[in-house]
């Protein structure tokens, strides 16, 4: 126990002829929790939580969920403050530092983040290794895994300055690796970051500019991409970030670790969700095939993407932003008739109207809107969990940077329910009928 978690009293556990007390912890906010550390041990029996849903694994200061309120905050700030007043590198230093940084702070801390955008010029050879129709999220895991052979320099995990390298080498080449992976995926040579430019403009030029003709980002762009990044930043425990921790409980580093969240995060039940809903809204087609998709939901022949939260039973406070985001870049690019748009705006009215959905806390998240509004920036739909990966890098390598410095951390190992076959003897293969 930190000194963060307070005691709140104890709880009185009965398991055959035994009784157990365990201590009940209180965070700052949120649910109690039952300290069963020392269950095992007293009793010989394991608890049993696929999924971990009532699980807490770790302590944690970074991000705080209440789904049945539709409340996301980043270190106390509301979600929705932060995307429509901060900016990305300032939420990378607010998730990293505990605290929104000071003029100087965070002119210092853009400096430092621009300054190592670059890759190193025998990186690119790595992409020439992928065929050309590599999926882009294949791309990124073998590259970001890779940068590890390269940045020798700040892979003590226990020392805390080099993990602050690590940190900042990722948050910054994040970018150029992503922009590279869907540059050479649509066969077009890649582009350099330029330092005058800010994260998300840097981000769109490296994807979008060719070399025949002079690149301008476009504002409404920028604003959008950058909320998206925000929305995406962090989003507590979820399986990613699980997987970030477990990882890096081993004592891997943190190049090694950001790629295999990479890897969870390709999960069509994760990160490929908004790609999901897209598809969902190009099958309806037109608001007037809503009425027959409705009832072929109730009805189990189709499913309602981009509804629902594994946490939020409330509507998703990410999920306003996003439509907001989508209005903005549906106008700037001249789509605001988009087909898509309409059907998404009639399908949301309709279900939220519906006590079939509401019922059953089926309320638009994030991944409902955020497919329309990379569509029309420009991106195809394989890139969608790159982007996504782009910005969670930052709530993993806080989440990673959190647990190393957790004087309790120790190596994750799950427990199991055992049902196999008990001990039993070897029969040679001729004996066998």
């Amino acid at each position: 126990m930190t000194e963060d978690a307070k005691p709140a009293g104890t709880a009185t556990l009965t398991y055959g002829d035994k009784s157990v007390e365990l201590p009940v912890l209180s965070g700052s906010t949120g649910p109690d929790v039952i300290d069963i550390r020392k269950l095992y041990g007293a009793t010989d029996a394991f608890t049993y939580d696929p999924g971990f849903t009532s699980t807490a694994a770790c302590e944690s200061a970074l991000t705080y969920i209440d789904g049945d309120a539709g409340v996301l905050l980043h270190r106390g700030y509301p979600i929705d403050q932060l995307a429509s007043k901060s900016n990305f590198l300032e939420v990378c230093h607010l998730l990293l530092h505990g605290e929104l940084p000071t003029a100087a702070q965070y002119e210092a801390f853009a400096e430092t983040v621009t300054r190592h955008t670059m890759l190193h010029a025998q990186f690119d050879r790595f992409f020439e290794g992928f065929r050309r129709d590599a999926h882009p999220m294949s791309i990124m895991v073998g590259t970001v895994g890779a940068l590890s052979a390269f940045y020798h320099d700040s892979l003590d995990i226990h020392d805390p300055v080099q993990r602050d390298i690590s940190a900042i080498r990722l948050i910054a080449k994040m970018p150029t690796i992503a922009a590279r992976a869907y540059k050479y995926h649509i066969g077009q040579p890649f582009v350099s970051p330029r330092n005058e430019l800010s994260y998300a403009e840097n981000f769109l030029r490296m994807c979008f500019a060719v070399p025949a003709e002079d690149y301008h980002v476009d504002p409404a762009l920028v604003r959008a991409m950058d909320r998206i990044f925000i929305l995406h930043a962090d989003h507590e425990q979820n399986a990613s970030t699980s997987t970030v921790r477990l990882a890096g409980s081993s004592g891997a580093n943190p190049f090694a670790c950001i790629a295999a969240g990479i890897a969870c995060l390709w999960g069509p039940s994760h990160g490929g969700a908004n790609e999901e809903a897209l598809n969902m809204l190009k099958e309806i087609g037109t608001p007037e095939n809503i009425p027959g998709f409705i009832q072929g939901v109730k009805d189990r022949k189709f499913k309602l993407m981009g509804f629902g939260h594994r946490v939020y039973k409330n509507y998703d406070p990410r999920a306003k932003v996003m439509q907001q985001s989508a209005y903005e870049v549906l106008a700037a690019t001249g789509r605001e008739n988009d087909p898509l748009f309409l059907v998404a705006k009639e399908l949301e009215r309709v279900a939220l109207q519906d006590e079939y959905f509401t019922s059953r806390k089926l309320f638009p998240n994030v991944d409902f809107y955020s497919g329309i509004t990379l569509s029309a920036m420009g991106f195809p739909t394989t890139m969608f969990t790159v982007l996504f990966a782009l910005a969670r890098t930052v709530g993993w390598i806080s989440q990673w940077q959190e647990m190393m410095a957790d004087p309790s951390q120790k190596i994750g190992r799950p427990r199991q329910l055992y049902t196999g076959p008990t001990e039993r003897d070897y029969v040679s293969i001729d004996q066998r009928g």
